[in-house]
């Protein structure tokens, strides 16, 4: 099933359940999780879960978490802190939008996300320069980054319209 198709078919889902959510509808918000875990299917599933930025976005905040597993190891207490806030404010920020009802602070919320990609990308880009970490690695890194950042914004456009 594409994108497109799980986004209308949630959209679709949501209607006939009466909820009316912010962005319901955008073919680049909506991935379905899968919920093999038996222990997962029981707890309480939140709406920013099915979005796809959100995905990437935990899944960029858990290896900048690790990249700052290595500052701190190297006793650079404060980059390894400032890089995991920035890296945690991707998706926290994609889930306190997400519960707004109102798209326009939705969309303020993930401006602040992708603002915080942007610093995220500025201390890799030091740290290269620093020598604490390789080209190949902070290009990588540099690369979701953007990739996500371009995703983002995507978004934010489609619930403008």
């Amino acid at each position: 099933m594409s994108d497109e198709q799980g986004a209308r078919r949630a959209a679709e889902s949501a209607k006939s359940k009466g909820q009316n959510a912010v962005g319901d509808s955008s073919p680049l918000a909506l991935s379905p999780l899968p919920r093999s875990n038996p222990s997962l299917a029981r707890r309480p599933h939140w709406r920013f879960e099915d979005f796809e930025i959100w995905q990437s976005a935990r899944d960029l905040a858990v290896k900048f978490h690790r990249v700052a597993d290595r500052l701190q190891e190297k006793r650079l207490y404060r980059y390894a802190e400032q890089l995991r806030a920035a890296g945690l404010s991707l998706s926290n920020n994609i889930a306190e939008g997400s519960g707004s009802t109102h798209k326009q602070e939705f969309i303020q919320f993930l401006n602040i996300a992708r603002r915080s990609l942007f610093e995220d990308a500025s201390m890799l880009l030091v740290f290269e320069e620093l020598g604490l970490f390789e080209t190949d690695e902070v290009s990588e890194l540099l690369t979701e980054c953007d990739s996500l950042s371009r995703k983002i914004t995507n978004f934010s456009r489609s619930l403008r319209s």
